[in-house]
């Protein structure tokens, strides 16, 4: 048995302890391969065994000190800073825990085989022997939370093979794994990446890996890669960094308004996904991308019903090809409207007004679809779905929500106002919802015209007098719009100041 140094307390751990060893709290801080010391190791022959181990009884046991032929003293790291959350896992700084182990056990981890070869032995000033013909090696341990506990279970696992009986958690692997490393034990290392390549990690963990990564090997470091990073494959194959985000954005968009069952539930989910979403960009160019998709369905299901092509063909098929159409139309109409909410939501809706503005010709079909009577009584919501998509875009720049440009706000009005005043007359309100929407349009119509000049406005107002009732007191917002032309038509010339 070593001399006690009367300058040096040691602990010496008993079996007992381990019993929850295993179980070691989080927040152990990572530490790299020792590059230099694997170096060595490469160059040293396996003659690791020494001549007092092959004496020692081959039924060895864990920190047995009648079979022992190597004391380890675990050392607090003099040179290690004192991080904030370091606990004090010495009484003494020249304190030591002293355990019992055996080197035939101990060279599988190749740190202690180069410690115990006989090259090694002869110039390392932390290997040497007492009088009792025992090894004595010491570990520096820094001075952080479970630090000795993570490298107690770590020379436990050594005398074992059931790695899966000790590494049960994330937070388990992610503590001694470090450990692992620093020892270059490999097989600790290759089961703890493989338990964490194979379980759910919280986010904390997830930092905690991607921290440990550049201290594997490339075939373990891609292991665990592949779970929180593209590929560069998929970088190479993108033209941004965010293509693969925006793909995945795409997909759930398309998924729930087109494969989904449950529309409405999907629809919420992946609305929130989009708010959620810290890049506002990558939002913006996947709902545009969706926007032009579905607007395109729409207006050319619109235009085969309106073109004169179907006529004079047999009627039950124009008449079933028609149907096809409208539904079509209806419901990626139903769609647009959604992409119109989300857009308005996110504030990315500028060019989505700016292409609303430009739809002359679609806005001719729907007004001559409007006016027949095939068309309302096959699709009766098919308007009420169109003028909704049209009163969000239109509020929005009413509003300010939407800097749009002069001539897109006299194009907004000037295309989609003739759609209003059709769908007024030839399409009844189905509810007072609808009529509150007509209403809710023709204000919002009135106070785009307020911001035009003056030649426009009198162009476009013009128009709204179909907006007036019966009543003239039922029509103020008509009333106000015209007051207000004429409030400015009057207003006299301000003199040249200048």
């Amino acid at each position: 048995m070593m001399q006690s140094n009367p300058k040096k307390r040691h602990r010496t751990i008993n079996h007992r302890y381990f019993s929850s060893a295993s179980a070691s709290a989080s927040n152990t801080t990572a530490t790299t391969r020792l590059s230099s010391t694997a170096a060595i190791i490469d160059s040293l022959s396996d003659k690791t065994v020494t001549e007092t181990s092959q004496k020692r009884r081959l039924d060895t046991s864990f920190n047995d000190p009648t079979t022992a032929d190597v004391i380890l003293h675990l050392v607090l790291d003099p040179t290690a800073p004192l991080a904030d959350d370091s606990v004090s896992v010495f009484d003494d700084p020249s304190d030591d825990v002293q355990i019992y182990l055996h080197s035939h056990i101990l060279t599988r981890a190749k740190y202690f085989s180069a410690l115990l070869s006989d090259r090694w032995k002869n110039n390392n000033t932390t290997t040497t022997t007492t009088n009792n013909n025992f090894i004595s090696l010491k570990l520096n341990v820094p001075p952080t939370q479970n630090s000795i506990e993570n490298r107690l279970t770590v020379l436990q696992l050594l005398y074992t093979d059931e790695f899966t009986a000790v590494i049960t958690s994330p937070s388990i692997a992610l503590d001694i794994l470090p450990v692992a490393l620093e020892l270059l034990f490999e097989e600790c290392v290759k089961n703890c990446v493989k338990f964490l390549e194979a379980v759910p990690w919280c986010e904390e963990e997830e930092n905690r890996v991607v921290n440990l990564i550049p201290t594997l090997n490339t075939e373990e470091s891609e292991v665990l890669l592949a779970r929180v990073r593209v590929s560069q494959d998929n970088k190479n194959n993108s033209n941004n960094d965010n293509a693969l985000c925006e793909e995945m954005l795409y997909g759930l968009i398309l998924y729930a308004m087109h494969n989904h069952p449950n529309t409405a539930y999907v629809k919420a989910f992946v609305a929130k996904v989009l708010r959620d979403v810290s890049n506002r960009e990558s939002a913006r160019i996947v709902l545009e991308r969706a926007f032009e998709e579905s607007l395109k369905v729409v207006k050319e299901s619109m235009e085969e019903y309106t073109s004169p092509d179907f006529r004079g063909v047999d009627y039950n098929e124009t008449e079933a090809i028609q149907r096809v159409n409208l539904h079509t139309a209806l419901t990626n109409g139903k769609h647009l409207l959604w992409l119109v909410e989300r857009m308005i939501d996110l504030k990315v809706a500028d060019n989505a007004v700016i292409e609303w503005s430009e739809q002359s010709g679609f806005t001719g079909d729907l007004q001559r679809a409007f006016r027949d009577d095939a068309s309302r009584n096959i699709v009766p919501g098919l308007p009420n779905v169109v003028l909704r998509c049209t009163a969000k875009l239109a509020n929005a720049v009413a509003s300010g929500s939407i800097l749009a440009p002069r001539q897109v706000r006299m194009k907004l009005v000037k295309d989609w106002l003739p759609v209003l005043i059709v769908c007024k007359d030839n399409v009844p309100p189905m509810s007072v919802s609808h009529r509150s929407l007509y209403l809710e349009l023709e204000e919002t119509f009135l106070k785009i015209i307020s911001t035009l000049p003056m030649s426009d406005a009198q162009e476009l107002l013009q128009q709204c007098l179909s907006f007036s009732t019966r009543n003239v007191e039922d029509c103020p917002h008509l009333v106000n719009a015209f007051n207000t032309w004429f409030r400015r038509a009057m207003r006299p010339p301000q003199r040249n100041l200048f």
